[in-house]
């Protein structure tokens, strides 16, 4: 080889060396500052949690994975359902459906349907969220699923599917009965779900009180009167069970969702419920990054492009203790060498919310991201070129590990 195709070899070395310099510095997360968590408050329940509804965040929890009765928090996944068949054009909320006699003899808090009856969905909605009615609840599981054992099943394959780990329903209703259980964290998370996937029913939950056949019944939720910020979800009791409470509140676009489980009493569980909010409230805030200061550039071998841009596959909310923001950063996490072809879409990796306390860190949350347009595959010569790049690159650091 002459001295000018050397000197151009070396050239084209010097050119791709400063160009992996650049993709491995877009992999270093920006340096945190150390964050103080807010100490959990003290509260008087059996178990509790707190999560944030965008982010999914756990802020604040105790005993929160123990399989515990839940009563009438149970009717939150029957509404769940109910609005998913609503949403999905199965379910009229206009249509008039028929009060079987085991809808009419179930007892415990009931909106007093009887045979002669023919309400509507929308009516049986407002007589599931408002008036927890147990009857309600049978006659809108026996009409969706043809009975209340076949709508049980499609209660458990939901609460799969959502992740509800600790969650088993046995009735549409939260009768108290062996194997019926779920947890604080799981009921969090429900309540999140309803108000996430479900914006346009979730107004039934905020209802103060309700009048079918002419009798008027309230809402057990009183945070729904004594504070402004909180819009539902849902409140239950049995002796077993104890008082338990799933709130959800907003804001300035921080949503939180509490669930407590066996309280003392109805004023302990609404005590409580405000005093888990309130701490959300004073000490978190939201934050949405915007997607051009989460986008990442991957490096690629064996493409016609040596680079592909990535963007996160959904929107990436994060809670961060107020007055650290600043130790925010993200972190880019894939499995390399990335060789083409990549098509637009693909999975590529995930981002990392990350904060740092000190030599520790701590991710806030994970997201995958994706690739924003396609990649080809290189000619027979490209290809070979970026192998012999992996092979120097391979060499280069095993030799640097020996110290040779």
């Amino acid at each position: 080889m002459d001295r000018g195709a050397g000197g151009e070899l070396a050239m084209v070395m010097k050119a791709k060396l400063q160009q992996i310099i650049f993709s491995l510095m877009m992999l270093i997360p920006l340096t945190a500052s150390a964050v103080n968590w807010p100490q959990s408050p003290a509260i008087e329940a059996k178990a509790w949690a707190l999560i944030d509804a965008r982010s999914g965040q756990v802020l604040s929890m105790h005993n929160e994975s123990a399989q515990l009765a839940p009563a009438s928090l149970t009717k939150i996944m029957t509404l769940y359902l109910a609005f998913q068949d609503i949403k999905l054009g199965r379910l009229d909320p206009n249509e008039h459906i028929p009060v079987s006699n085991r809808a009419w003899k179930i007892g415990g808090s009931t909106m007093f349907l009887e045979p002669r009856m023919k309400p509507t969905i929308e009516q049986l909605l407002h007589g599931i969220s408002t008036l927890s009615g147990n009857d309600a609840c049978i006659a809108i599981a026996e009409h969706m699923s043809g009975s209340e054992e076949a709508f049980v099943i499609r209660m458990n394959e939901t609460a799969k599917k959502l992740g509800l780990t600790n969650t088993h329903f046995i009735n549409a209703t939260g009768f108290p009965v062996e194997g019926h259980h779920s947890s604080a964290l799981d009921m969090a998370k429900l309540g999140a779900a309803l108000w996430r996937d479900f914006p346009d029913q979730y107004r039934l939950v905020s209802e103060k009180s309700y009048t079918f056949d002419g009798r008027t019944q309230w809402n057990r939720n009183r945070l729904l009167w004594s504070m402004p910020e909180s819009d539902g979800i849902k409140t239950g009791h049995t002796e077993e069970a104890g008082y338990c409470m799933v709130t959800s509140a907003e804001q300035n676009n921080t949503r939180f969702v509490s669930a407590i489980f066996g309280a003392k009493s109805d004023k302990a569980r609404q005590q409580q419920s405000r005093t888990l909010l309130l701490h959300g409230f004073r000490n978190f805030i939201t934050l949405r990054p915007a997607e051009r200061d989460i986008r990442r550039q991957a490096e690629v071998f064996e493409g016609t492009s040596e680079s592909v841009w990535l963007k996160p596959s959904r929107p990436i909310w994060v809670t961060m203790p107020k007055g650290n923001e600043s130790a925010l950063s993200f972190r880019l996490r894939y499995e390399s060498p990335l060789k083409a072809p990549i098509q637009q879409g693909d999975p590529i990796g995930t981002i990392e919310a990350v904060v740092r306390d000190g030599d520790n860190e701590q991710i806030l949350t994970s997201v995958s991201m994706q690739a924003l347009r396609s990649v080809e595959q290189a000619s027979w010569f490209g290809r070979q070129w970026d192998r012999v790049r992996l092979w120097w690159r391979k060499a280069s650091n095993e030799e640097a590990s020996t110290g040779g």
